[in-house]
């Protein structure tokens, strides 16, 4: 976007002087309409700006987009005339360049989802294809409302996940950097003091001191072999498909977290599924577009064989049977759904399940963690400080004798 200093007058002929971030200077020239004045002049008076590195558009500023485009569509307020009012009113450069640019787009006669296809940094091809049905079926304000929807509960699916990671990170950190200053600080300055005692040390003893004297001596490694290490099966990962869907089926292999993280994505398929099907969007075209939203190469293939099959004619149910991913009262609700004519509803009940059991499993993983972890840190700080303080008591118990 550009800014302008502009003159131009007001309704009783009154000169108006002032600045004013468009597009160009016909989007001035609109922006200028709505407040009730007439354009005379303008100039540019600087270049255009780089709103990318202003922010990028966060799944906040597509919420309130949303549920503003459900409210001017259910007043029945055109299309057009939204878009401008909404574009005007958003605070965020970056997201308002978007919006100017698709307000062009669709008064150059594109449709609004033939727009935002165009913006894929700001609008994915869930969201576009969800409105593409919205168009196609006149449900516009219903896919307005399910989209806020489905993007506010994905906020709570990041919050909750986040929330399951801050604890053990947390303690971790803690954990690394009370071990790396005592091997690296309190350790060494021991070890003189035990030697010169003359007393033989226990085995643990001399493998701290061992461990301690990796630390200090070659501590160039200790810290760079794990970044090192991870940066290397990151670059692999990203380059080798092979190693990204081992990669993928690790993780969900985890113990205790791994589940959980397949819950996560399966939710997350559910949700976006159903909202495609209930849009309109026929179950291959659905599925196909949710291999993009799982971000996991397992779980992708499987959609993709899921869709395999039904293509071959099996039903919905079957194929996720066949899958192995969904749990049988999952399977049976599909077959329900499948069998009553009501498929769409079975997905929204699949989606209800989903949404709990992530929920119950964050809360029962966390209420696990807190004491495990608890008890881990008590435990290495024990080992150490019996390894330190155990020769000590040996000298001091020689001594009173």
């Amino acid at each position: 976007m550009q800014t302008f200093q502009y003159n131009s007058v007001d309704k009783n002929g009154v000169s108006v002087r002032g600045k004013l971030a468009a597009v160009n200077e016909v989007d001035l020239e609109l922006r200028l309409q709505r407040m009730g004045l007439d354009l005379i002049t303008a100039r540019k008076v600087n270049e255009p700006m780089q709103l990318g590195r202003r922010g990028s558009i966060t799944r906040q500023d597509l919420i309130t987009f949303c549920f503003h485009m459900e409210q001017l569509s259910r007043a029945g307020i055109p299309l057009l005339e939204g878009l401008a009012d909404l574009r005007d009113s958003i605070e965020q450069p970056r997201f308002r360049e978007i919006l100017s640019a698709v307000l062009e787009e669709v008064e150059g006669g594109k449709t609004l989802s033939q727009a935002m296809h165009s913006h894929p940094a700001a609008f994915d091809n869930v969201f576009v294809s969800l409105i593409k049905a919205g168009e196609q079926s006149g449900t516009m304000t219903e896919v307005f409302e399910n989209l806020a929807t489905t993007l506010k509960w994905q906020d709570e699916l990041v919050a909750q996940t986040k929330r399951l990671l801050m604890y053990p990170a947390l303690v971790f950190v803690v954990v690394g950097g009370v071990i790396v200053f005592l091997m690296m600080y309190l350790v060494p300055q021991l070890v003189s003091f035990l030697k010169n005692m003359g007393q033989e040390l226990p085995f643990q003893t001399k493998a701290l001191i061992f461990v301690s004297g990796v630390f200090v001596n070659y501590w160039y490694l200790v810290f760079g072999l794990p970044i090192l290490a991870a940066v290397t099966a990151a670059v692999v990962i990203r380059r080798s498909p092979r190693a990204r869907y081992r990669w993928d089926y690790l993780k969900l292999h985890i113990p205790f977290v791994g589940p959980i993280l397949q819950k996560i994505i399966l939710a997350r398929f559910a949700n976006f599924f159903a909202l495609m099907y209930q849009s309109g969007i026929t179950i291959l075209d659905a599925l196909k577009t949710s291999e993009e939203i799982v971000v996991n190469r397992v779980i992708s293939d499987g959609l993709a064989r899921a869709g395999q099959q039904i293509s071959a004619g099996d039903s919905v149910a079957e194929s996720f049977e066949n899958l192995g991913m969904f749990p049988p009262l999952v399977v049976r609700m599909l077959r329900v759904g499948e069998a009553t004519g009501a498929l769409d509803t079975a997905l929204l009940n699949v989606t209800y399940f989903y949404n709990r059991e992530v929920k119950e499993s964050v809360e029962k993983l966390l209420k696990m963690l807190e004491p495990a972890l608890t008890v881990i840190l008590g435990l290495v700080l024990a080992v150490i400080m019996f390894s330190v303080l155990t020769p000590i008591y040996d000298i001091l118990g020689k001594m009173k004798y």
